[in-house]
C-alpha cells in the first residue's frame, strides 16, 4: 500500500476505526422512505426533513445497477433504496421514491414504463408508469437479490445469494423459486428471450455458469475455464454472450455456452459490469481496491479490448460498478458515490455529472444561511470549499499548502464571521483567513498532533484539540501565538466548545470530559458516566450542553457539567458531530447517514430521513431551521427543516461484497 493510501486510510481510521467504528464503502442499511424532487437540471433528494443533495449531483449514494431503454430514458439504482431517472438523456435527473432504504443491486426495464428493481433481503420493486410509483412485490425470500433480467413486460428472472433463482411470468405478481443446483451467490443473469438465459456467479477457486432453455424449469451447469467469481453476463442472442469477473477475467461464448473461451482483457482489475448491444460492440467496467476504475471497449466481439480513458472525475471516487448500452453508441456507467458517466459516441468521450469532489469532507462552518466553508482531504493541498449562496454552488479555495505524494487532511473549520476563519488538520496544521478564504495563512502550532476540534468565541480567542496526544492549544491573539495547555495525562480529544473566553469543554477518548472556567489555565475532569468515545460537544449557554459519541451516545448537562445525564438517542450508530441553531433546535449527525433532531434543547431526539447511508462527519446550523451536513465521498446535504419526522430504526445488515476503497 502506497503512502498516500495509507495516510488516507489512517485519517479515516483515526476518526472512526480507532474509536470503535469500522467504515466500509458498502455500509449497513436501514428501513425508511424517500421522496423525490427535480429542479433546473439537477435532482434534489427530499426526505421527510427536507434534506437535499448539493454534492455530488444528482446524488451521492453508491449506484449499483442501471437500465438504458433508449437514448433519452435511463434508470439508475443503488444504496439506500436510491432510484434515479432521466427522460432527456441525462440533462435532468429525478430521484424517485422507492419506499425502501435497502440497497438495490439491479434494475431491468423492457420499455419506458415497465421496470423491476431487486436488492437486499429479497427486495423486489415494480413500476408500470416509469417509476412515478414503485410497488413492493413479495419475493418469498430474505436472501439478497443481485441481478434481474426481463425480456418483455411479464417474463423475468432474478438471482442472488445462496444460488436463489426466482421467476415470474405475470409481471411480478407472483415469483416462483427455481432450482439452480448451487448454494453459491449468483451475481449476474441475462435472458435473450423468455426461455433462454444464463446466470453467473462463483465460489473460491471456481467460476459458475448456469444455462436454461426452458424458462428456468431446468438450469444446467456449463463447463468453463474460469477460476474466479463472475459478476456479470450479457447475451445479445441465444448464442453470443460475455461474462466478466475478478482478476480481469473475460469469458466469451458463441455457441450458447457449450464452450467458453477466455479473452485477453489486459488488466487484473475486478470487472464488475458488461453490456453488449450486438455480437461485436461491448463495454466492460470495473475497479481495483484503493486504485482507479477501468472502462474496456471492443468492436470485434472481444478479440481486442481497448481501455477508454476519455473521462474525468473529481478526486475521491473512481470505482465503476455497472454499465448499460441501448445501442452501439448510447451508454451509461454508474459507480461509487453516485458516479454517472454518459456517452453518445460509443465511449470515445464520456461526460460526467457535476460534482466538486468525491473526497471525504470532515468539517463545515456556516456564519449565516448563505455563507459557509467545508474542509476535508485532497491531494495535493487538502479540500477547502466555499459557498456564498447557501450551497447552490461550491468554489474551491487554495490552502497554500502542498503534499503531492500523500495529500492533506483538514479535519475542522470554524468561522467567527464571514471573513475570519480557521482550519485545522493533520500534523498540527492550522490555517487562518481574514478575507473569506481568498488567502489562507499557516500558523505555528508547535505540534505534530492531528488536530480535530476547533472553536472560537471571537476573532482573537480560540481553542483547538488533538487526537493522537490529547493536545489542547489556546490563542488570545487570533492565532499569532498558540499556547499548549496542561491537562494532566494525555488522552485523545476530538471536540471542544467555549461559551465565552473563560468557560469551555473538551471531549474525547474513553468518555473523557474536561472543563475549564478560567480560559484553559486549568482543565478539570468531569464524570461522563460512559467509556464510549465522545466526538463532539455544543453548549447553548454556560450551563446547558450536549455531548455526542459512539453507540448513539448523547449526554446532556444543565449545570455546566457537574452532572451529565444520558439522553435516549434511539440509535446505535456513532454520532460524529452536533450543532445547535438556538437554545432549542439542534442536530446530530453520524455513521451511515444518521441525522437526529431535537426541538427541546436536547431532551428528546428524533431520527430524520437523510436520504443517504454515507457517513456524515460535520454539521453546521447557523439558524434554527437551516443547516448543512458533510461527509464521506464529498457528501454535502442541505436542509431548511420545519420540524422532525420520525422513522423506525431497523437492524443493519453486513455487506459481504468486495469493497473498492478503504
Amino acid at each position: 500500500m502506497n503512502t498516500r493510501i495509507l495516510r488516507t486510510v489512517l485519517s479515516v481510521f483515526v476518526i472512526t476505526a480507532v474509536c470503535g467504528l469500522v467504515l466500509a464503502s458498502r455500509p449497513e442499511l436501514r428501513q425508511g422512505s424517500k421522496a423525490a424532487h427535480t429542479a433546473n437540471g439537477r435532482a434534489d433528494a427530499l426526505s421527510s426533513a427536507q434534506w437535499r443533495w448539493q454534492n455530488p449531483l444528482p446524488q451521492g449514494n453508491n449506484l449499483r445497477g442501471l437500465s438504458v431503454v433508449n437514448a433519452n430514458t435511463r434508470t439508475l439504482v443503488g444504496d439506500y433504496g436510491t432510484i434515479v431517472r432521466t427522460t432527456n438523456g441525462g440533462n435532468n435527473w429525478t430521484i424517485q421514491s422507492s419506499g425502501t432504504t435497502q440497497t438495490l443491486w439491479a434494475v431491468s426495464f423492457t420499455d419506458s414504463s415497465n421496470g423491476t428493481a431487486v436488492g437486499e433481503v429479497g427486495t423486489i420493486l415494480r413500476t408500470t408508469d416509469g417509476g412515478a410509483h414503485w410497488m413492493t412485490q413479495p419475493s418469498g425470500t430474505v436472501l439478497n437479490l443481485r441481478a434481474v433480467s426481463f425480456t418483455d413486460g411479464i417474463s423475468g428472472t432474478a438471482v442472488g445469494e445462496g444460488g436463489v433463482i426466482l421467476r415470474t411470468t405475470d409481471g411480478g405478481n407472483t415469483w416462483e423459486p427455481q432450482s439452480s443446483g448451487t448454494a453459491e451467490t449468483l451475481f449476474g443473469v441475462s435472458f435473450s428471450d423468455s426461455n433462454t438465459g444464463t446466470a453467473v456467479g462463483g465460489t473460491f477457486g471456481e467460476s459458475e455458469i448456469f444455462r436454461t432453455t426452458d424458462g428456468g424449469d431446468h438450469w444446467i451447469p456449463q463447463a468453463n475455464p474460469g477460476t474466479v467469481f463472475l459478476f456479470d453476463v450479457s447475451f445479445t442472442d441465444t448464442n453470443n454472450g460475455t461474462a466478466v469477473g475478478d482478476q480481469g477475467t473475460i469469458l466469451r461464448t458463441t455457441d450458447g455456452g457449450n464452450s467458453w473461451v477466455p479473452q485477453t482483457s489486459g488488466t487484473t482489475k475486478t470487472l464488475y459490469g458488461v453490456s453488449f448491444t450486438d455480437q461485436n460492440n461491448g463495454t466492460v467496467v470495473g475497479f481495483e481496491f484503493g486504485g482507479t476504475g477501468i472502462i474496456l471497449r471492443t468492436t470485434d466481439g472481444g478479440k481486442n479490448w481497448a481501455e477508454q480513458t476519455s473521462y474525468s472525475l473529481p478526486q475521491g471516487a473512481s470505482s465503476l460498478f455497472a454499465v448499460s448500452f441501448n445501442d452501439a453508441n448510447t451508454g451509461t456507467i454508474v459507480g461509487e458515490a453516485g458516479i454517472v458517466l454518459q456517452t453518445a459516441n460509443g465511449g470515445q468521450q464520456w461526460s460526467s455529472q457535476p460534482s466538486v469532489t468525491f473526497n471525504y469532507l470532515y468539517g463545515v462552518s456556516f456564519t449565516d444561511a448563505n455563507t459557509g466553508t467545508a474542509v476535508g482531504y485532497e491531494n495535493p493541498d487538502g479540500t477547502i470549499l466555499r459557498t456564498t449562496d447557501g450551497g447552490n454552488t461550491w468554489v474551491r479555495q487554495s490552502s497554500g499548502l502542498s503534499d503531492p505524494f500523500d495529500g492533506i487532511n483538514f479535519f475542522g473549520v470554524y468561522f467567527v464571521n464571514s471573513n475570519v476563519g480557521t482550519v485545522v488538520g493533520e500534523e498540527g496544521i492550522i490555517l487562518r483567513t481574514t478575507d473569506s478564504g481568498n488567502n489562507w495563512v499557516p500558523q505555528v502550532s508547535d505540534t505534530t498532533d492531528w488536530l480535530y476540534g476547533i472553536h472560537f468565541t471571537d476573532e482573537n480567542n480560540g481553542t483547538v484539540v488533538g487526537f493522537l496526544n490529547g493536545t489542547i492549544l489556546r490563542t488570545t491573539d487570533g492565532g499569532q501565538s498558540w499556547v499548549p495547555q496542561a491537562i494532566g495525562q494525555a488522552t485523545g480529544l476530538l471536540g471542544v466548545y467555549f461559551t465565552d473566553t473563560n468557560n469551555g469543554t473538551a471531549v474525547g477518548n474513553d468518555g473523557v470530559i474536561l472543563r475549564t472556567t478560567d480560559g484553559g489555565q486549568n482543565w478539570i475532569p468531569q464524570t461522563s458516566g460512559t467509556v464510549n468515545q465522545l466526538r463532539a460537544v455544543w453548549f447553548t449557554d454556560s450551563n446547558t450542553g450536549i455531548v455526542a459519541g459512539d453507540q448513539g451516545t448523547i449526554l446532556r448537562t444543565t449545570d455546566g457539567g457537574e452532572n451529565w445525564v444520558p439522553q435516549d438517542s434511539g440509535v446505535s450508530e456513532t454520532l460524529l458531530n452536533v450543532s445547535f441553531g438556538d437554545a432549542s433546535n439542534g442536530t446530530a449527525v453520524g455513521q451511515l447517514g444518521t441525522i437526529l433532531r431535537t426541538t427541546d434543547g436536547g431532551q428528546t431526539w428524533v431520527r430524520e430521513e437523510s436520504g443517504t447511508n454515507q457517513d456524515l462527519y460535520g454539521i453546521s446550523f447557523p439558524e434554527p431551521n437551516t443547516g448543512n451536513a458533510v461527509g464521506a465521498f464529498g457528501a454535502i446535504l442541505r436542509t431548511a427543516v420545519q420540524g422532525p419526522t420520525p422513522r423506525p430504526t431497523p437492524t443493519p445488515r453486513p455487506r459481504p461484497t468486495p469493497a473498492p476503497r478503504p
